[in-house]
């Protein structure tokens, strides 16, 4: 089975998805796992008892997708979720 590509995540509904946090701005919030519960133009919502709430602009997260994981900076993912799935991504070579 083929390593899932950042690039194919950001095609993926996000909701459900089981995340960590890798990185992130402020220091509270690495480490924070569960599964995505919603998501917003800038956030992610996490939920693993409390739900909580991370920006997505400042952080790095780790996804399980397909029972493979896949890093993405949170940048990447920074536009509201109806829009990325149909964004197309621009090569560059």
């Amino acid at each position: 089975m083929a390593v899932p590509q950042a690039h194919e995540i950001l095609h993926h509904e996000l909701i459900g998805l089981e995340v960590e946090v890798l990185e992130d701005s402020n220091p509270r919030n690495i480490g924070i796992k569960g599964t995505v519960i919603d998501e917003s133009l800038n956030m992610l919502v996490i939920g693993q008892g409390k739900p909580r709430r991370v920006a997505k602009k400042d952080a790095v997260f780790k996804f399980a997708l397909n029972g493979e994981v896949v890093k993405v900076e949170g940048q990447a993912l920074q536009s509201r979720p109806e829009d990325r799935v149909k964004k197309t991504i621009k090569r560059r070579w």
